[in-house]
């Protein structure tokens, strides 16, 4: 899951129980949808990524530096994930609203499109209700 900088979900995907976490970046970069800013054209990719140690690769880092992403992922044996606290909670918050729906807390879907259409049933009602407020 991506997610803004007040933890709203950007973008969301499923995957296999064995599959690294950094394969999951990329489809998600790209599955954000265009954003509407005050002027000029409409934004297609976040200006930064924060994410942590299970996202460094070398081929990661440069994809997301020749789309213009500048990527703050603390670096496996020299950096502490500690820095990027401050900023990873609210991620862990938002990934909390979504599992406050019963139905994903546990997974009782077969089929992993069924899956994610709970996920972003449940992704638009936790935007609805955070922008109601």
């Amino acid at each position: 899951m991506l997610s803004d900088a007040q933890g709203l979900p950007l973008a969301l995907g499923v995957s296999g129980a064995n599959v690294h976490d950094s394969q999951a970046l990329l489809p998600l970069v790209l599955g954000i949808p265009a954003i509407r800013s005050q002027r000029g054209p409409r934004r297609r990719r976040p200006s930064r990524i924060r994410a942590d140690k299970a996202y460094h690769s070398a081929d990661r880092l440069a994809w997301l530096r020749s789309r213009g992403i500048v990527p703050r992922i603390a670096r496996p044996g020299i950096e502490s994930s500690e820095h990027l606290g401050r900023h990873r909670w609210k991620i862990e918050r938002s990934i909390s609203w979504l599992f406050g729906y019963r139905r994903l807390t546990v997974r009782y879907e077969r089929k992993g499109s069924h899956f994610l259409a709970f996920l972003g049933l449940a992704a638009a009602l936790t935007c609805l209700a955070k922008l109601t407020t």
